[in-house]
């Protein structure tokens, strides 16, 4: 079995069994292109069937050398789940990457901005911003209102379409991973940014596969993540913010705050749209104060 086959078949099983994103499949992929880059600079012939765990242990251990533990994980486990796809269609009968285990790692708490340094970051948007014709500084503003008021993954900023906004009834439908569907709820503000965005991507020429998209680049085409990446970096420079901020950093920050003002974790759970409310509970470990304003209204003996 060659490894580019192993591969595509591995691609059509996280797409169609398990219902990844395209984001999420090139992750995994990323991992086993690394591990076939390796094999062919070493000129080390082995399949995906026969490589052995004395292989990897190289390569890891190559690897490791230029990435941190997390990234080391990250990549060991994406090989372990490769593997035992390959096991699972029978084409081998053991995992090599059993005997190896992941760095520890301690559980990292995500980066939050206040409420200060959005506006901060917001106002520094040139809303007269024009490029080729399309003002783009009123969509840039737009985009991080939806971010943060949303809490949105970048992936579903800019997949969202035009007919997933009931501004009528007070939410968004969202498609996120694994393409499960949910309704999240949006303020007045917000809708007011993005129609004024809207009534300025109705004089632009869109690109036929692009009708439905709510953010468009000044050519008409659907945004990519690079581009929504690359106009946060600029602002945050622009801004002097001394933080790393990346389009995510707006949604923990829309998690934490819902919980700092006393939202309950299992509405945040749904909105975020994670499928474990464990994976929710990380914020509660960013708010601490929450915690003892909980212990002192409710418990008897404070």
């Amino acid at each position: 079995m060659k490894w580019e086959t192993a591969l595509t078949d591995y691609q059509h099983y996280l797409r169609i069994e398990r219902g990844l994103s395209k984001n999420s499949i090139q992750n995994y992929s990323y991992d086993i292109k690394k591990l076939m880059a390796h094999l062919e600079a070493h000129d080390i012939k082995a399949s995906p069937v026969s490589i052995n765990n004395e292989i990897l242990k190289v390569f890891i251990y190559e690897v490791s050398k230029s990435i941190n533990p997390r990234s080391q994980a990250r990549l060991i486990s994406g090989l372990r789940n490769f593997f035992d796809y390959l096991i699972f269609e029978k084409y081998r009968t053991t995992n090599p990457l059993d005997l190896i285990e992941s760095p520890k790692i301690g559980r990292k708490l995500p980066d939050t901005l206040s409420v200060q340094d959005i506006d901060k970051l917001i106002a520094s948007i040139d809303l007269s911003y024009t490029y080729n014709g399309v003002n783009l500084g009123e969509r840039n503003r737009a985009i991080l209102e939806t971010l943060y008021s949303c809490g949105l993954r970048v992936s579903e900023l800019i997949d969202l379409k035009i007919s997933d906004l009931f501004f009528d009834e007070g939410f968004l439908k969202i498609t996120g991973k694994g393409n499960k569907q949910r309704f999240v709820p949006i303020g007045d503000s917000t809708q007011k940014y993005i129609t004024i965005w809207l009534d300025i991507r109705n004089h632009i020429e869109v690109a036929p596969n692009s009708k439905d998209i709510v953010f468009l680049n000044y050519k008409g085409q659907q945004m990519t993540r690079a581009m929504v990446f690359t106009i946060i970096k600029q602002l945050v420079k622009k801004s002097g913010l001394q933080k790393n901020v990346s389009p995510h950093t707006f949604r923990h920050s829309f998690a934490t705050h819902l919980l700092e003002n006393g939202a309950d974790l299992r509405s945040i759970q749904m909105m975020l749209g994670h499928e474990s409310i464990t994976t929710t509970e990380i914020y509660m470990h960013v708010d601490r104060s929450h915690l003892s304003e909980v212990l002192k209204k409710y418990h008897p003996r404070t």
